[in-house]
C-alpha cells in the first residue's frame, strides 16, 4: 500500500512541470504512468493512477501548469489525464497476466505501446469533442508532436519497471 501511495505522490509532484506543444502539454507523467504499473503491476499501479487523477479533481494542483479541480478533466486535455488510467491498467495487465511467464523488456513495451494507444484514443475522442477538431487536426495536434518523446518513456520505463519490481519484491520478503 505505501508503494502505491509513494506513486501516485511521485505523479502527483511529476506531472505539473509541463513545457507547453500546442494545446497538449508535454510532460514526465506517462513516463510515471508506465514505471507504476510496470513495476507494482496491473491493481497498485492503476490505483495509484488513479489517486492521482482524484487528488487533481479535488483541486490540488497536480495536473500539468500546477493546475487542479475538475474544470481541467472537463477542458481539453481532461481525456488524456482519464486516459491515464486505462493506460496504467492495460501496462499493468498485459505485464502481469498475458505475458508472466517469459517477462522480459519487450513484454512490458508491448504492454506501454497498448497502453500509450489506449491514451492517445481517449485524449484525441476528447480533444476532437471539445474542440470540434477533426480527426488528421486532432493527431497532428495532439499525437504527432508526443511520438518520439513517448518511445523515449517507454524504452526508459522498459529499462527501469524490471528492476523496480524485483527490488520491490526482494524488500517484500525482506
Amino acid at each position: 500500500m505505501a508503494m502505491t501511495a509513494l506513486f501516485a505522490a511521485i505523479l502527483c509532484a511529476v506531472a505539473p512541470f509541463s513545457v507547453a506543444v500546442g494545446p497538449i502539454p508535454l510532460s514526465l507523467a506517462t513516463l510515471v504512468v508506465y514505471l507504476a504499473s510496470g513495476s507494482l503491476g496491473w491493481k497498485r499501479g492503476t490505483i495509484s493512477v488513479l489517486l492521482y487523477v482524484i487528488i487533481g479533481a479535488v483541486g490540488m494542483p497536480v495536473f500539468t501548469g500546477f493546475e487542479g479541480g475538475f474544470h481541467k478533466i472537463a477542458g481539453v486535455t481532461g481525456g488524456y489525464i482519464i486516459g491515464y488510467i486505462p493506460c496504467a491498467l492495460v501496462t499493468g495487465l498485459i505485464g502481469d497476466f498475458l505475458l508472466n511467464e517469459k517477462r522480459k523488456v519487450w513484454t512490458y513495451a508491448i504492454g506501454m505501446v497498448t497502453g500509450t494507444v489506449l491514451l492517445y484514443t481517449c485524449g484525441t475522442a476528447w480533444f476532437m469533442l471539445q474542440t470540434g477538431s477533426r480527426l488528421a487536426a486532432a493527431l497532428a495536434l495532439c499525437v504527432m508532436p508526443f511520438l518520439i518523446g513517448d518511445v523515449i518513456k517507454i524504452i526508459v520505463a522498459c529499462l527501469t519497471a524490471p528492476k523496480l519490481r524485483n527490488a520491490l519484491r526482494s524488500a517484500s520478503r525482506g
